[in-house]
């Protein structure tokens, strides 16, 4: 029903993904693999494409008004898809998740206040937090049993009383976790035992593995609500990241309010390409991201194998997201050597672990939401780049 092993040639088509890849990674888009940005090499469900088509038939495109439609497609893919019953009136539309967060600082904080990272962790995290003059206080997740958990007790006892916020990243990017339901709740209160704020970006909730299963954080701690900041996106899920649409959901009405204040201030109105596609997506993309979600399994199977079978290489196993966590400290060879040979001998771009933060040392991360052909292509290069310690 859905072809996603269909190959499109994104390059020169002002795609970040693959038209910036030389510029930052000295990969050609010639005969480079573009496995870094995160976002996807599939063509999203057709109603996006639809939608979008019948707005330039339409052709008059003006300033976007009227978000009922737009918010019930939110709140009915949330109760859908999740069990988490939204209401409207609680979200928030931004120009992006980035953006939306970086809203969420200005709104909730003051220059000078800690805002806690579970690192590693998505890199723009700590750019918006240091350009808002926030301080960045880095949380290490601890590795155990090839999965990432939360030090609590370590993060308690490391408290100055500067900070304010925890931002959580569920599912993890770059880990790939799912958290459990008791992760949640331990989070939770450990957000009400320290009156920290709690932002959820949940932006990947919608890509879990097979078998598994994303709990929203308001269904895992109801009572943590009245502090809590869901970050969520239909742009990685579907496919149109450059539609620039995130939901800032927020439960508590007095939260609610400076929030909004703070939007105001910023001069910022709804992206109506954006939005017009996003709604499409949420009203009828449920199959199309249930194929999706099969094929990224298989995917990440056959990575895994592939790079796993590499000494001294080990890719962390994939709950959720479409980004593998691969760990090359095993091979002995420094950031730079393993750069080095999956850039210039592989040709392959993949983000660089230490822009993750504390933690991301020795890893890359690299995207699997892309053909199968691509991946076996790439787990090709990547052994006869590393055939030396075969």
């Amino acid at each position: 029903m859905f072809d996603f092993d269909e190959i499109i040639d994104r390059r020169g088509t002002h795609c970040s993904k693959w038209d910036m890849m030389q510029p930052l990674y000295g990969v050609a888009p010639d005969d480079g693999l573009a496995m870094w940005v995160a976002d996807m090499d599939f063509r999203p469900p057709a109603a996006v494409t639809e939608a979008l088509e019948a707005e330039l038939r339409h052709g008059v495109h003006g300033y976007f008004g009227d978000d009922h439609r737009w918010k019930a497609a939110v709140a009915g893919w949330m109760a859908r898809r999740h069990g988490w019953e939204v209401d409207p009136a609680s979200i928030a539309t931004t120009h992006g998740l980035v953006a939306g967060f970086a809203l969420c600082l200005q709104a909730f904080t003051a220059p000078g206040d800690g805002v806690i990272l579970f690192t590693p962790v998505y890199h723009a995290f700590h750019r918006i937090i240091r350009a808002n003059g926030r301080e960045l206080v880095q949380s290490p997740l601890v590795e155990r049993d090839g999965r990432y958990e939360m030090d609590l007790d370590a993060l308690e006892a490391a408290l100055t009383g500067r900070e304010k916020v925890v931002v959580l990243c569920s599912p993890h990017n770059p880990g790939g976790r799912v958290w459990s339901r008791e992760e949640l709740q331990a989070l939770a209160a450990f957000c009400e035992r320290h009156d920290l704020l709690l932002i959820s970006d949940e932006i990947h909730h919608d890509l879990v593995m097979p078998g598994g299963r994303h709990v929203a954080m308001p269904l895992a701690a109801p009572e943590v609500v009245n502090r809590l900041v869901m970050l969520t996106a239909p742009t990685k899920t579907f496919n149109i990241a450059g539609a620039l649409t995130g939901n800032v959901i927020i439960p508590d009405g007095e939260l609610r309010k400076r929030f909004a204040a703070v939007q105001m201030a910023s001069g910022g109105s709804p992206n109506r390409f954006g939005v017009l596609a996003s709604t499409a997506a949420y009203e009828n993309g449920d199959a199309w991201v249930d194929a999706l979600c099969a094929y990224l399994a298989a995917n990440a199977a056959a990575f895994d194998a592939g790079v796993n079978a590499i000494p001294g290489v080990r890719s962390m196993r994939l709950e959720g997201t479409y980004l593998a966590w691969v760990d090359f400290a095993g091979t002995g060879m420094t950031d730079p050597e393993v750069q080095a040979r999956v850039e210039r001998e592989a040709r392959i771009a993949a983000s660089h672990g230490a822009t993750f933060g504390q933690g991301g040392e020795g890893f890359l991360r690299f995207n699997l939401a892309t053909p199968r052909a691509r991946i076996d292509e790439a787990v090709g290069r990547l052994q006869a780049a590393f055939a030396d310690l075969q």
